[in-house]
């Protein structure tokens, strides 16, 4: 593959409550269920490129992503899974699908999240990494990002293969996508069926229909247990049968064929072999237990706030506040980064000088386990509770968010800071932005890296290193 698989659409927050019925509710004849534990996972677009990534191919997001807790929980799901997220801004909140189970079965959907937010404007790196895929999967959920006009300009501008899996309460795809894969009842609501056709005559001319309407090289309707029909050039239909039945949940068996299909078209397969590979990959999938057991381990939520002083703020509520409150006002967001074991004048001096570039400071603090992966079994010295309520207390820091990777990429994604600032001897010259390993990152949205001057001879490790010697002599 010449470039990243593009998945590019609506990503939604879905999760699993599993529980136990044992009684009815007493002021109503309704099953009441004792909850047992609960999964959140990317859902829409999102799920679509966690399949792809899975498959271990370099998997772009280009998505919208709201200020609140749900988008920074998608947010650090995304980047465990090794999806590379492009996010847009998104007015309102992040839409959440929770359903509710219990032995396998689906009690009740709760949807939240209200009417569609609007996405922001792609920047120009959005447009560049669509113009260099090596296939582009548009998954739409209705939502908003595949309607934006920049984007279904450059994916009309594209050479790489397109797969368009289409909503009914989205837009029509761009014209000329090499591949469309609606299911049965989208398929229904997109092209009336006739009056007592049968089920495959209903699939055939519904989708010769979408292939004229969109002039689209081909499209292939979903049958579920029962595989799939493709319509192209020729009058006459493929139909593609399941290697064998399998039951069970279905739950994001459309997302697995199109990103399956997506895969097949990047590596130089036909049409009709995406198609076939699409429904192996979507029947294993199902015969496999679905979505349960197709995903990374789960993540540890994000803390949402830490108690004691200072604890209103630090966290992802804290935060998505005065994102919401700066971003409203027109400000810029600056934010920087670090572990801060053992807060000491070098911090405070990087920290004023952020403050000054914009109209808030978020400080990113790595967490426990994060601390301890970077720099050894030993460290922090200083838990995330107490680092974070020593930030928060400074006059230069509005708002403290704990991450647990590596690096702080996921809290970027979500973030979206119009500035990210490092400080160090990094600014003794030379480019030094280009250096800093943010600043990749920072480009997705367009925004800015920069360094300020750091005061010499202040290091937490040195700190340790001397104090350690002076407790031994």
């Amino acid at each position: 593959m010449r470039g990243p698989v593009v998945v590019l659409g609506d990503t939604l927050l879905d999760r699993d409550v599993e529980g136990v019925v044992n009684r009815l509710c007493p002021d109503s004849p309704v099953p009441v269920l004792d909850e047992t534990a609960a999964s959140d996972r990317p859902g829409g677009a999102g799920l679509a490129a966690v399949f792809a990534a899975a498959q271990g191919a370099e998997v772009v997001l280009v998505t919208a992503l709201a200020d609140d807790a749900g988008g920074a929980r998608l947010s650090a799901l995304l980047a465990a899974a090794g999806v590379q997220v492009y996010p847009l801004a998104l007015s309102g909140a992040t839409p959440e699908k929770i359903r509710l189970r219990a032995r396998g079965r689906v009690l009740l959907r709760h949807d939240r999240g209200g009417t569609s937010g609007e996405p922001g404007q792609p920047s120009d790196e959005v447009l560049r990494v669509i113009g260099a895929a090596s296939a582009v999967l548009v998954s739409d959920y209705g939502r908003g990002v595949a309607r934006q006009p920049a984007l279904r300009d450059a994916l009309s501008a594209t050479r790489a293969p397109v797969v368009w899996d289409p909503h009914p309460r989205g837009p029509a795809a761009v014209p000329g996508v090499h591949l469309a894969t609606p299911n049965e009842s989208e398929v229904r609501e997109l092209v009336p069926a006739l009056p007592g056709a049968s089920r495959l005559a209903t699939a055939s001319r519904g989708a010769q229909g979408l292939r004229r309407r969109w002039r689209a090289g081909a499209v292939a309707v979903t049958l579920g247990g029962d595989g799939a029909l493709l319509c192209h050039a020729g009058s006459t239909p493929l139909v593609v049968p399941t290697p064998g039945s399998a039951e069970g949940d279905t739950c994001g068996a459309g997302d697995r064929f199109a990103a399956a299909a997506s895969l097949a078209l990047a590596q130089g397969a036909l049409v009709s072999e995406a198609v076939q590979a699409a429904v192996a990959e979507a029947s294993a999938y199902v015969a496999g237990g679905g979505v349960a057991g197709a995903l990374p381990p789960p993540v540890r939520p994000t803390p949402t706030s830490v108690a004691g002083p200072g604890g209103d703020r630090v966290g992802v509520a804290a935060v998505a506040t005065l994102l919401g409150e700066v971003r409203a006002a027109g400000g810029t967001v600056v934010a920087t980064g670090g572990c801060f074991d053992l807060l000491h004048a070098g911090h405070v001096s990087t920290l004023q000088a952020a403050r000054q570039l914009g109209d808030c400071l978020i400080v990113c603090v790595n967490s426990d386990a994060s601390v301890a992966g970077l720099k050894g079994p030993d460290r922090p010295v200083m838990s995330e509770g107490d680092r974070s309520r020593l930030l928060a207390a400074l006059s230069c820091v509005d708002a403290v968010l704990i991450f647990d990777e590596p690096t702080p990429d996921a809290a970027l994604s979500w973030l979206r800071p119009d500035i990210w600032v490092k400080g160090g001897d990094y600014a003794t010259g030379g480019d030094a932005a280009a250096t800093l390993p943010e600043a990749e990152v920072l480009r997705r949205w367009g925004g800015n890296t920069v360094v300020v001057p750091y005061l010499d001879g202040r290091s937490t490790t040195d700190m340790i290193v001397r104090s350690i010697g002076e407790r031994t002599r």
